[in-house]
């Protein structure tokens, strides 16, 4: 088959956000636009012929399209083989998974992750690195770079390859490999959880779980290790058929939009234990019996027990979490005299630190958990873990949770999004904040006096690369905080997050509504950086 070389005009606008390109589908189907950025991706990377790729994605509208031309664009541009899951699927921690086991050179993955999905909604592209996790900024930069300059991309022109069943095809001189996207995974986790123990708390006959897939791409992985392995009753799986559109739902796991599970586990003889996972399976939420942990809190809780779980016996040699995530976490390393490290939001952060050995496990506040096992965060890596637990504890999920606090304290924390906000607007509101730095240091707002407010920005420790403007922290005296970020997972607009922490030791004091023990905080807010005014909106879409 002969090669083609396609002349194409750049787009102005695929720099890659926090993860990936992210996009509307109708803007990815304009003519040479995912072409453009595949070729991009390809120029940018250094001796791949005859590399091993691996790729795959959620299963949203258009994965499969893309995939078949990155496909024949991979062939013509010389990688060796591409390991690809069957039908197109790979949740994102997945594809980190087989990316380190086989030792690919990298991945490149299909995901808008909790965005919605169908013809007009969200579609993503990102690529993985060698070890497993997000590229990052010097890998998206230099990508970004040539998409700007980029006249031409190499074709193979072929039929679309069959991907239903598992074996190797050849596609011109490349092979590609269709792979079962669940095994790898399962026995990965396998080796890291007592499975054993798991199968027995699931098959007392007394505790009941449900797990809400969303219609995404975790419910093949949960039918598969929940389900099949673990012996849990298929009825504890929750929409978990994978649909182009998933099912017309917002597959992000909070309060809001897992509302049917939510509603499930809040009501009168709720089940023992809830979870869902979002659209490409990294992220989790946790509920109990009428109870919601936090993010925040499920990885405080988890590095604290980690020793209880067989894959991390030996302990835990430090914890990461993003700036915004609450200092929880920071508690429990104190206490296990390990260090705690935070870094700017996006999971990219954390690889350096997993890569040198100085972390064990990291998270984000978005419900995102993850270990040194693979390098993305991972939904079901955390539902396996708090499984574990329980299973070992014999102890229900508040119980846990408020032993935890008695110990530790409790960092009250909620995150209030403001989503498709006006970018101007959103824009006007940082700088209004940033504008205020000089002044705001020994103002006091009722029982709250400011003790610094700043740009966060980080150094890296390994690599010691620099990344500034990573979100606007404004601290009080008593530890509490409010921290302002423009997210940069959307499509449309502005997302505005505000993130509000206060640390309770009273144990007496612990068992407050978050709201309501942050609502001077979430007054104080909008005072400063002036929400309403700024955004147009009297209340946030989200609140978690």
């Amino acid at each position: 088959m002969q090669v083609t070389d396609i002349r194409t005009t750049a787009y102005k606008d695929q720099k890659p956000g926090t993860s990936g390109l992210r996009k509307k589908v109708p803007v990815f189907q304009q003519t040479h636009y995912l072409e453009n950025f595949v070729q991009s991706i390809l120029d940018s990377l250094p001796d791949i012929q005859g590399a091993t790729l691996v790729l795959g994605g959620d299963g949203r509208y258009y994965n499969l399209t893309a995939i078949q031309t990155i496909l024949k664009m991979a062939a013509a541009n010389g990688i060796g083989r591409v390991l690809v899951g069957r039908a197109g699927l790979l949740s994102t921690p997945a594809a980190s998974c087989v990316i380190r086991k086989y030792q690919a050179y990298g991945g490149i993955v299909l995901s808008a992750s909790h965005n919605p999905a169908g013809p007009t909604e969200d579609f993503g592209i990102k690529y993985n690195i060698g070890n497993g996790g997000p590229a990052p900024e010097k890998v998206t930069e230099a990508i970004y770079a040539r998409s700007l300059s980029i006249d031409h991309y190499r074709i193979l022109p072929a039929d679309d390859l069959p991907l239903d069943e598992l074996g190797k095809q050849q596609l011109g001189d490349m092979i590609v490999e269709v792979i079962d996207p669940v095994a790898d995974y399962a026995e990965l986790m396998e080796s890291l959880f007592d499975f054993e123990a798991i199968r027995t708390l699931l098959g007392n006959g007394q505790f009941r779980m449900r797990f809400d897939a969303m219609h995404a791409i975790t419910g093949p992985y949960a039918q598969e290790i929940l389900v099949k392995r673990l012996g849990a009753p298929a009825d504890s799986l929750m929409n978990a058929q994978p649909l182009e559109d998933f099912g017309g739902g917002h597959p992000d796991p909070n309060l809001t939009y897992a509302h049917e599970l939510v509603e499930i586990l809040f009501a009168q003889n709720a089940p023992d234990f809830g979870a869902a996972s979002d659209g490409d399976g990294d992220r989790n939420m946790i509920l109990g019996g009428n109870f919601f942990v936090t993010p925040s809190d499920s990885l405080a809780i988890l590095a604290a027990n980690a020793t209880q779980v067989p894959g991390y016996r030996n302990g835990i040699v430090g914890i990461a979490r993003s700036m915004p995530t609450s200092q929880a976490a920071d508690r429990v390393a104190e206490a296990l005299n390990i260090p705690c490290y935070e870094t700017p939001t996006g999971w990219k952060f954390f690889g350096n630190l997993l890569d040198a050995g100085k972390v064990t496990l990291c998270g984000e506040e978005s419900f995102g958990t993850g270990s040194d096992h693979v390098r993305e965060k991972d939904g079901l890596w955390a539902v396996l873990f708090w499984l574990n637990l329980l299973a070992v504890r014999k102890q229900s999920v508040a119980e846990i949770a408020r032993e935890h606090w008695q110990r530790f304290g409790r960092n009250y924390y909620s995150r209030h999004d403001y989503e498709g906000v006006p970018t101007e607007g959103a824009n006007k509101l940082i700088d209004t904040l940033r504008a205020q730095f000089a002044t705001l240091a020994g103002q006091t707002y009722g029982a709250y006096t400011v003790a610094f407010s700043d740009d966060f920005a980080y150094t890296d420790p390994i690599d010691h690369s620099v990344s500034t403007q990573q979100g606007i922290r404004i601290g009080f005296t008593d530890g509490s905080r409010i921290v302002f970020r423009l997210s940069g997972t959307g499509t449309e607009g502005a997302t505005l997050r505000v993130y509000l922490e206060r640390y309770e030791a009273d144990t007496a004091k612990q068992g407050l509504d978050g709201q309501v023990a942050l609502a001077d905080l979430i007054k104080i807010a909008d005072d400063i950086a002036g929400i309403r005014k700024h955004t147009g909106r009297n209340k946030p879409t989200v609140i978690t």
